[in-house]
Parts: C-alpha cells; sequence; structure tokens
C-alpha cells in the first residue's frame, strides 16, 4: 500500500558466549525522562539511553543516522506516546561512546543490536532506521529476524546498489564537516537535507548542535567504511517483518525513486511519501510520529516470538524475571 501524506499545514535469552559481563553504569538521567547508561556488548562500549515506557507496550529501538549522537532523535522521540519504550544508542565512535579500536561493517554490528536488547532484558523489539541507520536496521532484520517484530525505515536506501544522490551532495557526506561547523551545517543544509530546511537553513544547525554530543572525526569515517560495498537490494525479498517505508518527496541525499524500489521488493511493506526532506523525522517531529505511532500500534497486539522461535503472548516483551 502506498499512502502520499499532505503537506504540512502553514505556520531474548542471554546467549552464552556473546555477551561480555560486565555490568551496566547508570551515568545520568536526561531532561526528558530517558536513563542514560554504558553497555558493553560482544566487547564494544555503547552508550544507550532508555526511556522506560508500559511493559505492555513493544519497546521501540532507533537506529540514527551516519555521524549523529542519540540526542539528534530527541525531537521524534519527545513527540511519541509515553506509553512507549524507546532505545537509542550511539555507536562505538559516534557521540559518547568511545572509538573501537577497528572498524566494523554492518554485518557484524548488526547481531550487537540483539545482543543490546538482551542487555536491556528485551527478547523483541520494533526497529527504526534513518538514514545509514536504516541500512543497520534492513541488515538486523534479516540477520535476526526473531528480535524485530515491525520495521520503519526512513529516508534509507539500499547502500551501495541505488538510485544515488547529485555527485556535489554525495561530496558534502564525505567528511564529518557539518557535524562540527555550525555554520557550515547552515550553508549547506538546504541543498543536503531539502524540505523546510531550504526555507530556513539555520535550524540545521539547531539539530545538529543544540544539544548532540561530538565524537572524534575517525567514527565518522568508520561508519562510512561500515557500508562499503554492501547493499540490501538482494536481501530484501527476505525480510517477513510489516515494514512502514518512509520518504520525503523532497529528499537530496535519498532518492525518492529508492523507496518505491524497496516497497517493490518488500513483501510486507507500506509506503508513506511524505512532503519534506531527509531530516523531517526530527524537524518535524510532531507530524511523522503519528504516522509511525498508527504503524506500529496496529500490530501492538499479535503474538510474536522468542528468540529460539518460541511464540510468546502479546504484551509480554521481557524476558522472564525481569
Amino acid at each position: 500500500m502506498t499512502a502520499d501524506s499532505p503537506p504540512p499545514a502553514a505556520g531474548g535469552q542471554r546467549r552464552r558466549g556473546r555477551l561480555r559481563a560486565v555490568p551496566s553504569v547508570w551515568q545520568r538521567r536526561t531532561p526528558a525522562g530517558e536513563h542514560m547508561r554504558t553497555v558493553t556488548v560482544g566487547g564494544r562500549v555503547m552508550r544507550v539511553a532508555v526511556r522506560e515506557g508500559s511493559p505492555q507496550w513493544p519497546p521501540l529501538l532507533l537506529c540514527n543516522g551516519i555521524g549523529a549522537s542519540l540526542e539528534l532523535l530527541q525531537p521524534f522521540v519527545d513527540a511519541l506516546d509515553r506509553q512507549r519504550t524507546v532505545i537509542r544508542f550511539d555507536l562505538p565512535g559516534i557521540g559518547g561512546s568511545p572509538l573501537p579500536v577497528m572498524p566494523y561493517h554492518f554485518l557484524t554490528v548488526a547481531p550487537l543490536l540483539g545482543g543490546l536488547l538482551d542487555r536491556l532484558g528485551y527478547r523483541q523489539a520494533d526497529v527504526l532506521g534513518i538514514s545509514w541507520g536504516g541500512g543497520l536496521a534492513q541488515q538486523f532484520a534479516v540477520q535476526c529476524p526473531a528480535r524485530v517484530r515491525r520495521l520503519v525505515l526512513v529516508a534509507t536506501g539500499t547502500g551501495s546498489l541505488m538510485v544515488p544522490a547529485h555527485p556535489r551532495v554525495l561530496a558534502r557526506m564525505l567528511t564529518p564537516r557539518r557535524h562540527r561547523d555550525r555554520g557550515y551545517a547552515a550553508s549547506i543544509a538546504g541543498e543536503i537535507y531539502g524540505g523546510s530546511l531550504r526555507a530556513n537553513p539555520s535550524r540545521a544547525g539547531d539539530l545538529l548542535h543544540g544539544w548532540t554530543r561530538l565524537g572524534p572525526s575517525r567514527g565518522y569515517y568508520y561508519q562510512l567504511l561500515a557500508g562499503l560495498g554492501w547493499t540490501s537490494l538482494p536481501l530484501l525479498p527476505l525480510l517477513r517483518q510489516p515494514t512502514l517505508i518512509l520518504a520525503g518527496d523532497d529528499d537530496p541525499i535519498i532518492p525518492l525513486v529508492n523507496a518505491r524500489i524497496m516497497h517493490l521488493l518488500i513483501r510486507r511493506s507500506e509506503l508513506n511519501v511524505y512532503h519534506g526532506g531527509h531530516l523531517d523525522l526530527v524537524s518535524e517531529a510532531d507530524r511523522m510520529a503519528p504516522v509511525v505511532e498508527a504503524f506500529l500500534a496496529a500490530g501492538a497486539g499479535s503474538a510474536v516470538a522468542s528468540p529460539d522461535g518460541t511464540p510468546t503472548a502479546p504484551g509480554k516483551w521481557r524476558k522472564a524475571g525481569t
């Protein structure tokens, strides 16, 4: 099913040998009520934020875009229903997560998400990925299908095999400068992000620099390397989860045709084309969050499966004893 949104009005059980038994350390609480903690999974240390909600609601795991710390998604988290548990994280070398010794790849980092859910006590989650994080979400859903109940892909594509952006836009994405220079971010915002940031480019500086946490430049390049040679194109027919594809009609980074291709290849997918650009999930969170909520709520009462394939009663998302 394809839906075009109108323009906005004016104005699991723990697996042995996988997880390092290091206690989590609580660090601070954000103004929105999330708990910030440090979690070690598979030998990699990640900063994680968890906003606790109702245990009867499936948690939502958010996968961020390239170079962005978990704080970038705060407007979207604030716009979601307070009953929904929301999990965010900084990849190694991004935001508040320390730089890893070696680079990583989508194939190796995707299982870390399953380990993260184990550490937090969840068998399964809904997963949303935006931009680069959409690639990670696709790989996780294929590689660990029992851990993903529903999938939301926002402003994302299929990796190295996709209809590319204009070379000038791609060139802007090769460095983390926009994350380190507020004025530069504003100067290129309309060109690379499109949507409402064309008319109000200073908002890009607010989003990327207002409260986000800056990581080392090498962490950005590690993320670029993670997608080198990777594509989800042949994997998309393997996706069995109900999937919502959200795509902007003015997204210079991910041309809209990519979303239409993904919709054709993912059997249980819905395509929602919204009037806007690449960052509307956060810049227009009040408009986008209800669309995501409606999709997630549509399947909230369905039976799910634990990592070993055992059916789990609706609403019981945590591991036994947690």
